[in-house]
């Protein structure tokens, strides 16, 4: 049989493998690369939309199984990379950024920065490119909870993001004093998330997030108006009075036409660290069954934790102090979510 003979066979094999996230066989949605066929010895690589595929192991253990089922193959190689799909814009803006994505919540102390902070530096830590932009102008909190501090250069005329724990930062924090409030209107607030947002030398990057502030108001209205976003994270507490004012910002993404990557429940319930008894805080699945009613995507439910915060303060995100933790788990399984949101919604869009 001849080489291409036993290549149209393999690929006949992978072609039976579905992603069912993207509902599309691997085959015909690109991810097969370099097939190498020496006697029984097949090698191909297989390339994921993201380096934090929630379905990874599935995928590369599928497609080893349906080569290694055809009769003349004796071993099968899979090599594993990863390349972030690029949201489609129809603007020729930030073109090294692939992916733009905001963090919400309909209200204060649902912990989105601490949410938004510790699923940048888990992709980053997964091996994708990550940037994070303070957007909350009148709260800015990520360089105390990235424990990074100093102003940043200006090269070239841009600014020069700061590093932190693997992600570039970029925050009105830079460059104002800690203890004075911003007191600022519309038109300000706009000019300074232009800024902070376009005037930045971020580089490449997979993914750049945005942390808001709460509420639906002018940053928010500004960075819809600035950028198109490959899409949304709302945080929320499972509490009613919490999830009924992040469906407000649910609903405001939508009429700026801006996709809902999903809903992430932050402190959820509760472990007892002696036991590791699992006490629900509050009426459980409420958020779920809110995210199934409105065919919104449930990115994962994250525990209350005393040491989640202790690391914000201190400057060390969770997932870098305490990797092992259920919490820390909990939020790369949420920031492994928000990356197949991410390329589910950019390839869809392609």
């Amino acid at each position: 049989m001849s080489y291409e003979a036993l290549r149209e066979q393999v690929l006949t094999a992978l072609s039976k493998v579905v992603d069912p996230e993207l509902r599309r066989d691997i085959v015909s949605a690109g991810m097969v690369k370099d097939v190498h066929i020496d006697g029984g010895f097949v090698k191909f690589t297989l390339e994921l939309t993201t380096p934090a595929c929630p379905l990874r192991e599935y995928l590369v253990t599928a497609a080893r199984q349906a080569v290694e089922s055809l009769e003349w193959v004796e071993k099968v190689e899979v090599d594993v990379t990863a390349r972030v799909p690029q949201q489609v814009r129809s603007k020729a803006s930030m073109p090294l950024v692939k992916n733009i994505i905001a963090v919400g919540s309909g209200k204060g102390g649902v912990g989105k920065t601490t949410v938004a902070v510790n699923i940048a530096v888990a992709l980053s830590q997964m091996g994708a490119k990550v940037g994070l932009l303070d957007g909350d102008i009148y709260g800015p909190n990520v360089p105390r909870m990235l424990g990074v501090q100093g102003q940043p250069k200006i090269v070239g005329g841009k600014l020069m993001p700061l590093s932190s724990w693997g992600i570039r930062v970029m925050s009105i924090g830079f460059f104002i004093d800690p203890d004075t409030p911003v007191i600022w209107r519309g038109p300000m607030l706009h000019k300074a998330v232009e800024q902070l947002l376009c005037e930045v030398e971020w580089g490449e990057l997979d993914y750049l997030f945005v942390d808001l502030p709460p509420g639906t108001g002018d940053v928010q209205i500004s960075l819809t108006q600035l950028i198109e976003l490959a899409g949304a994270v709302i945080v929320t507490t499972p509490q009613d009075v919490a999830l009924y004012d992040a469906l407000k910002s649910v609903s405001m993404f939508e009429k700026t036409k801006t996709p809902i990557l999903g809903i992430v429940e932050n402190m959820s319930y509760f472990v007892c660290p002696n036991c590791g008894h699992r006490t629900e805080m509050f009426p459980r699945k409420s958020v779920e069954d809110e995210c199934a009613k409105r065919k919104i995507r449930y990115l994962g439910s994250i525990p209350f934790s005393p040491e989640l915060s202790v690391g914000s303060d201190i400057g060390k995100p969770i997932v870098v102090a305490e990797p092992h933790s259920q919490v820390a788990i909990a939020l790369y399984e949420v920031a492994k979510q928000v990356a197949a949101s991410v390329s589910i919604t950019a390839l869809s869009q392609s």
